[in-house]
């Protein structure tokens, strides 16, 4: 049986995963609608990749000294929750370039905090069971995300998707902020 605070980390995180996917496999499309061409969608998403390392690599050098690993976990959850809404409102792909940038920031807070998290709270000789855990909640929400993601974007539009996806974030940014065990090392 998994600990507590790795199945508080598998329902906030679920929910982000799940609105992650929303979107995920219908990003081209999506950048597709604002008329922008193939080479916008690379461009965009590179942008993305290129803030994301960019945080994650600033984030290695002084993350660890922090004592409260949820804060960043629940910014990172905020930064991409205000992202995707925001993205619901774009009208060019100048501003989208921008909002993925700022995406790419929350993502690289976010990830790693999670890693951490979860990496202080495994379960003494189960590393296997928690880390086989994880990987079926999350596959199993992105496969769901995925069609739920394609079958409204389908009959409702971008925006709906966006706005859930950003409703999503923000339940797992208040889920991470008001669990206060999250922040607490497990002891072996």
């Amino acid at each position: 049986m998994v600990n507590k605070v790795l199945k508080a980390l598998f329902l906030y995180n679920g929910l982000f995963v799940l609105a992650g996917s929303l979107l995920g496999p219908l990003y081209a499309l999506y950048v597709e609608r604002l008329e922008a061409g193939i080479l916008p969608v690379s461009i965009s998403w590179a942008v993305f990749l290129f803030s994301t390392t960019l945080v994650t690599y600033i984030l290695s050098k002084k993350g660890d000294g922090l004592k409260h690993k949820r804060y960043l976990l629940a910014a990172g959850y905020l930064i991409r929750a205000f992202s995707w809404f925001c993205m619901a409102l774009v009208t060019n792909i100048e501003q989208l370039i921008v909002l993925q940038f700022i995406l790419g920031i929350g993502e690289g807070i976010g990830t790693p905090s999670f890693d951490a998290i979860f990496a202080e709270h495994l379960d003494k000789n189960k590393h296997i069971m928690d880390y086989s855990d994880w990987k079926v909640i999350s596959n199993s929400v992105l496969v769901v995300g995925t069609l739920l993601g394609g079958y409204v974007v389908s009959n409702y539009g971008f925006h709906y998707v966006l706005f859930g996806m950003s409703g999503l974030a923000l339940v797992s940014f208040f889920g991470v902020v008001l669990n206060r065990r999250i922040d607490y090392r497990k002891s072996d």
